[in-house]
């Protein structure tokens, strides 16, 4: 039999491509950079599988591929908004994703950010690195206690629920969340969350407001000036979901007009490309996207694309399939 042919848009994982090249024939960009939409397209007509991650943007121009030889796309990772539905679907591609391995590391990486933007952490650290840093004294850098306050999670799925667990049964914090299904009485049990019909509910009540929603379209600046104004003035946004959900102008107002207390983000909108006006804000945390990067989480998420490609190419329904 011969083995299908699998191209790889980035590098991934040492351990994840031995396996890969173990079970296909394994091609690989190695030059490690996003590709334009014309190289995709180019890659969807010479391999059987595509496996994308969130650094490439598989829109309507990049899947304009008719004839493609490509039958699935195993993206490397839980969010696929890169990826136009609408153009797969008249491929007839096969999508998959990699739910469940990243939850906590992306969680871990939720609270960092919680606790660092409360504590100025940040502040301290950029002080201490410049030489600014004159010693101990009771006004320095004065932040905000964690422990006890009133946690809003926006999107209560996985990753939503293991920020709850850190911060409910690690910090004491009350958890208020919205979702757009009704989530399980015994799911909230296990946090004592209670569950808000609309963000607007959620926003006033929250010291803290913590975004594990999907992005694309319809969550484009879901946060946007209106839901800044809805929060409390000293209280913190954190977003590991992604970048489009935020409507980063108005976030840079509020910032810049200590409308809220702060924002920490390790998402973007057109990240790589950081907008300026989050470069000046002092009361904001940002990370390069490392919501998943552990070595753990990492491999997990290769291996989970594997699965879905042997389902596929054994004949069998992908267990991740999302198109």
């Amino acid at each position: 039999m011969i083995k299908p042919s699998v191209f790889v848009t980035r590098r991934w994982p040492a351990a994840v491509e031995a396996k890969l090249a173990e079970n296909y024939n394994l091609y690989l960009n190695t030059g490690d950079k996003p590709l334009s939409p014309g190289e995709i397209r180019e890659t969807l007509k010479r391999y059987d599988a595509v496996l994308p991650t969130v650094t490439d943007t598989l829109n309507a121009e990049a899947l304009d591929a008719p004839g493609a030889q490509t039958r699935i796309l195993g993206n490397y990772g839980v969010g696929y908004s890169h990826i136009c539905a609408a153009s797969a679907r008249n491929l007839g591609l096969t999508v998959t994703n990699t739910p469940d391995v990243l939850s906590e590391c992306t969680a871990d990486i939720a609270m960092t950010l919680l606790l660092m933007v409360a504590r100025r952490a940040g502040e301290g650290e950029r002080e201490l690195r410049a030489g600014g840093w004159t010693g101990w004294r009771p006004t320095h850098l004065i932040g905000t206690k964690v422990s006890g306050k009133t946690l809003g999670i926006i999107g209560y799925g996985r990753i939503g629920q293991e920020m709850a667990r850190r911060a409910h049964h690690g910090f004491g914090m009350d958890i208020v969340v919205y979702n757009r299904s009704k989530i399980a009485p015994e799911v909230l049990a296990q946090c004592n969350a209670t569950q808000v019909d609309t963000i607007d509910d959620l926003l006033p009540q929250s010291d803290f407001v913590s975004l594990h929603c999907p992005g694309g379209a319809e969550n484009r600046h879901l946060i946007n000036s209106r839901r800044l104004d809805l929060m409390r003035p000293g209280a913190f946004l954190i977003n590991t979901a992604r970048g489009e959900v935020i409507d980063e102008f108005a976030l840079i107002q509020a910032l810049q007009y200590e409308l809220i207390g702060g924002a920490a983000l390790d998402v973007f909108d057109g990240e790589p490309r950081i907008s300026p006006g989050l470069l000046q804000c002092d009361n904001l945390v940002m990370l390069p996207h490392l919501g998943s990067a552990t070595r753990e989480a990492r491999e997990a998420m290769g291996f989970r694309v594997l699965d879905n490609l042997d389902d596929f190419f054994h004949g069998r329904d992908p267990r991740d399939r999302v198109i």
